[in-house]
């Protein structure tokens, strides 16, 4: 594998046009360690040399069309700018294909029928009113592993929880009487328009939930006006991505820092020669955390090509989605490091993962602040790393008012810019966070079971839902534009308090799938 090539980034590959068609049986013949071809897309590859790190998962298709097991999981380009130009050996002769070198869907399991018989049984799209309802939903007709890997985080799922019902301890404070026969809820983003506060956030593997993956999130930011940050760990490719924008859609991209600094330097000058507006690294990630749901499921697919050109070939394929694909990750990401990000980017840099505002041995957002960054994502990573992490919008709140304390800072504040993701549900919870200074607010998963349930429809719809609920309580607000959703607002006084009594937000628990331990298999009765 040529470690330094980035199957992301469309960078180029020599294709087998000119290359002798070969015959299925030619292709069976190689199906070993020692010599393992594939068929991919109706062309063949020599992948024996990505073998070094014992994939067991090539070597079940070895000699066989794996075009079905590599779609989920890679980039459509991933194949050809990861392999050596040798080792692309022509197209596949159809005429010769027989069941040595195809591979059969098994026959539909039990389980299967029954999925797909929820999918047929599925609501109307006109009965789906909330972004709950999108998730109860992709619940029930999700395939059992992208759900885990979707649904899942960290430990005992205590942050994932407390990242929704934080929202709960905020209150409003509405203003009454005022002219809101008019309300406008754009905004702009690091200086770029979006027709709500929102922006849809990175999250990797969207083929798990539908065939086109993140090209839904694509087309239909540009079809509402939004900004989408592009993750690195996408199952479409970053060119493909990019090339299904309409001219002049903004993008951002999200960046998973590479062990190689060769690689993680290409994708950043290949990102901002594409033309994307800024570049959001993630910082709390040095590794993954433990996602139990998303465990107990074997990821079998292939790796995506981030783990394949840093060489983590040999993983722990039993550990889930999360652990299989994230090796690549460098876990000595320092302060330090920034000035090297300045040095190969004129793209504004913000921080993903910043979660409290010391100035002292860990100083994060102030540093950040007094570093020059354009801005922070208070984020725990949607409840996926630490564990007892605090919300991003309770560290918003202690944020902004240290910030003004120590720096005078005000804020919404076009000079350092303030962002929370993580359990949003309701345009409500993205005017809760703007009152309390953030200029927008990430959302992901709702957007996934969205188009996982209902493909590109269900993204669409679930925009227009946040549409007329920004609408609606806009007005209840007595806000005309986000300008006005000003602090007194809201009454977040119990933000801080960890235990206190709210009332039950029923649509969202009854959405939360609960953690199952160990359990015994199936034991014979010794009667």
């Amino acid at each position: 594998m040529d470690s330094g090539s980035n199957g992301r980034f469309n960078v180029g590959g020599v294709g087998s046009q000119a290359k002798r068609p070969l015959t299925a049986q030619e292709v069976a013949a190689h199906s070993s360690r020692e010599s393992c071809w594939i068929i991919v897309h109706g062309n063949v590859y020599d992948v024996t040399d990505f073998l070094d790190g014992g994939s067991k998962i090539i070597l079940k298709y070895a000699g066989k069309d794996a075009t079905k097991e590599y779609d989920p999981i890679h980039p459509p380009d991933a194949i050809m700018t990861n392999l050596k130009p040798d080792k692309h050996l022509g197209p596949i002769d159809r005429n010769t294909i027989d069941r040595t070198t195809t591979t059969p869907d098994d026959p539909m399991s039990e389980e299967e029928r029954a999925r797909q018989g929820r999918i047929d049984s599925r609501p109307r799209l006109s009965e789906i009113l909330n972004l709950h309802d999108f998730e109860a939903v992709a619940r029930q007709v999700m395939p059992e592993k992208a759900w885990a890997y979707y649904s899942s985080a960290a430990d005992d799922e205590i942050t994932h929880r407390e990242n929704h019902a934080a929202f709960h301890r905020i209150w409003f404070r509405p203003r009454i009487l005022r002219d809101v026969t008019k309300v406008d809820w754009s905004t702009r983003i690091l200086g770029h328009r979006s027709s709500m506060p929102v922006y849809i956030t990175a999250t990797a593997l969207g083929k798990l939930g539908h065939p086109d993956g993140e090209l839904n999130l694509t087309r239909a930011a540009a079809k509402h006006g939004l900004i989408q940050m592009i993750p690195t760990l996408a199952s479409c490719s970053f060119d493909e991505i990019v090339d299904a924008a309409d001219a002049g859609q903004v993008l951002f991209f999200q960046l998973y820092v590479n062990k190689d600094r060769s690689i993680t330097k290409r994708i950043v000058e290949h990102a901002e020669s594409r033309g994307i507006k800024a570049l959001f690294i993630t910082v709390d990630a040095p590794q993954l955390g433990r996602r139990e749901k998303d465990m107990r499921q074997k990821f079998d697919a292939e790796d995506p090509s981030e783990v394949s050109k840093a060489g983590q070939g040999n993983v722990d394929r039993s550990q889930g989605a999360a652990r299989a694909i994230s090796s690549f990750i460098d876990p000595g990401l320092r302060w330090a490091d920034l000035d090297w990000f300045r040095s190969i980017t004129k793209m504004p840099l913000i921080l993903k993962g910043v979660q409290c505002w010391e100035a002292s041995a860990t100083q994060d957002t102030l540093e950040a602040y007094d570093r020059g960054l354009a801005g922070v994502v208070l984020s725990n990573h949607g409840g996926r790393q630490l564990d007892f992490a605090r919300s991003g919008v309770e560290v918003l709140a202690e944020v902004v008012a240290k910030l003004k304390e120590k720096r005078g800072l005000s804020f919404p504040n076009e000079r350092f810019q303030l962002f929370v993701d993580g359990g949003v549900r309701r345009a409500t919870d993205v005017i809760k966070a703007v009152a309390l200074g953030a200029t927008a607010v990430g959302i992901g998963r709702p957007f996934l079971y969205a188009y996982s349930s209902y493909g590109p429809d269900g993204i669409d719809k679930a925009l227009q839902i946040l549409h007329d609920e920004f609408e609606m309580n806009m007005r209840l607000l007595g806000a005309r534009t986000i300008a006005e959703i000003v602090p007194e607002m809201v009454d977040a006084s119990n933000i801080h308090t960890h235990v206190v009594p709210v009332p039950m937000d029923n649509l969202y628990e009854g959405n939360y799938e609960r953690l199952l331990g160990a359990r015994l298999g199936e034991v014979k009765s010794k009667l």
